[in-house]
């Protein structure tokens, strides 16, 4: 009688195997951490007192300044808010494009020749891979989070509801899942380390930019605007902000007392996100990101198999057809 085939095992046995291949790895381990954490330390040490000083003739308008403790809180609160739910986005596209990294050694090392003669089928192994990178980048991202909320707690910035937290951890699930689709799309085509070593550097160094993580993206030429329009970090990004913000915007609005002067300061930090000259609730935003992720499942599905090329039959194959 034929064994019957227990997926469920080969899955948890696969996923299980991409997590210990990552976790013994220390010197991946220690630069996927230090992505987000050195990203914070240029903000801290370089960015911060730029956007404060974007802020200050803003107040200056309606006779305020930052002389006033409390208010200088509050702004501090609003800057720091801004800019750390900006990398927290951009980290759930950055860490999963260095988690790839798996799958190109595998196939590149040609353990993938292995999984292809073993009775593993290869959607349970594309699954598998998928798998591994949510939980991977997922982890990471909390990890950073849980450090903003205590480098915020410990400036006495942390103006968040427990509701708000929880919905920053389901927006960070969700942003993760679109992130994960997204990079594991475009390195599905990757078949050498060294070719990904330079994705990765250029998909880290653009998509703070893209998805307005660095800046607003009112600031950049309208043509560079529709093309983050396209790119479903930039609706993370405006989610994040929106569930790390909103608490502290309505602190700091109860104790000004002026919308006009509020206007303006969300206005400068592009708080809300416009989309070909139309405001984007957060509504509006994660529709855009559910439908990104039904493209994104359909054209890795579509492509799927290039996840677990085998190297060495391709190879074999080709000069096989040139001695014809």
């Amino acid at each position: 009688m034929k064994k019957k085939t227990n997926y469920g095992e080969q899955l948890f046995s696969l996923t299980k195997r991409h997590l210990l291949v990552f976790v013994n790895n220390r010197v991946r381990v220690f630069f996927t951490l230090m992505v987000p954490f050195i990203i914070f330390v240029i903000y801290i040490f370089f960015l911060r007192d730029l956007e404060l000083m974007t802020i200050e003739p803003i107040l200056a308008e309606y006779g305020l300044s930052l002389e006033d403790a409390t208010l200088a809180n509050y702004i501090h609160t609003l800057i720091d808010s801004w800019m750390l739910s900006g990398i927290v986005a951009m980290c759930t596209i950055t860490v999963s494009i260095q988690i790839n990294t798996i799958t190109v050694n595998d196939k590149e090392n040609g353990i993938n020749r292995d999984f292809a003669s073993s009775p593993v089928s290869s959607p349970i192994l594309i699954t598998s891979y998928f798998l591994a990178n949510f939980i991977i980048t997922f982890v990471v991202c909390l990890i950073f989070l849980l450090a903003c909320f205590i480098y915020l707690a410990a400036l006495g910035e942390l103006i968040i509801s427990f509701v708000s937290v929880l919905t920053l951890v389901g927006v960070l699930a969700y942003a993760t899942i679109a992130g994960v689709l997204f990079s594991v799309f475009i390195c599905s085509f990757v078949t050498r380390d060294a070719t990904m070593a330079s994705i990765i550097t250029i998909i880290s160094t653009a998509i703070g930019f893209l998805i307005g993580a660095y800046m607003p993206l009112f600031m950049m030429p309208e043509a560079v605007q529709y093309v983050c329009g396209f790119i479903p970090g930039t609706y993370a990004c405006a989610m994040f902000r929106y569930a790390f913000m909103n608490d502290g915007i309505n602190a700091i609005a109860a104790y000004i007392g002026n919308p006009e002067l509020m206007e303006q300061l969300t206005g400068s930090f592009g708080y809300e996100l416009n989309f070909f000259g139309m405001t984007v609730t957060p509504g509006y935003q994660a529709l855009a990101l559910t439908v990104f992720i039904v493209v994104l499942t359909v054209l890795n599905v579509l492509v799927g198999k290039k996840l677990t090329t085998v190297l060495g039959a391709l190879s074999a194959r080709k000069k096989k057809n040139k001695t014809k």
